[in-house]
């Protein structure tokens, strides 16, 4: 399995890593207690490290399509080298910053960590042409 493929699987880890901080302050709201019947409405309490630890996990199924797509487009225009294999590896180590940077309310590093990992998805879109 190539580089890029695997930083896909990676990827799709990191939304449930993302989970685990999410699941841990549903825990601390409800005293103890994870609300299974109603998780939605619990999270919907969340303030603070909470909510932004559920705001980044939210994200991180929202960049997941957009970067599989541009690895697979990558893949199936012949196009798997260095250049894929370094846009998919520093989209990673993006999105490992930004869940960091998110739960420690660094914003303007979250931000631009965040701008990374967009752009090496459209940029891997983009290999075709490059």
């Amino acid at each position: 399995m190539s580089i890029a493929f695997w930083c896909i699987f990676i990827s799709a880890l990191l939304i449930f890593v993302a989970k685990a901080p999410v699941a841990k302050a549903m825990i601390k709201e409800g005293g103890g207690q994870y609300d299974n019947r109603h998780p939605r409405a619990q999270q919907a309490r969340l303030t603070g490290f909470g909510a932004r630890a559920l705001a980044a996990h939210l994200n991180s199924f929202e960049a997941f399509p957009l970067f599989a797509a541009g690895v697979l487009m990558a893949h199936v225009s012949n196009n798997h080298g260095s250049l894929v294999d370094m846009l998919a590896v520093t989209f990673v180590v993006a999105r490992v910053l930004y869940l960091i940077f998110y739960w420690a309310d660094l914003h303007w590093q979250r931000s631009v960590v965040w701008v990374v990992g967009l752009l090496c998805s459209l940029l891997l879109m983009l290999t075709p042409v490059l």
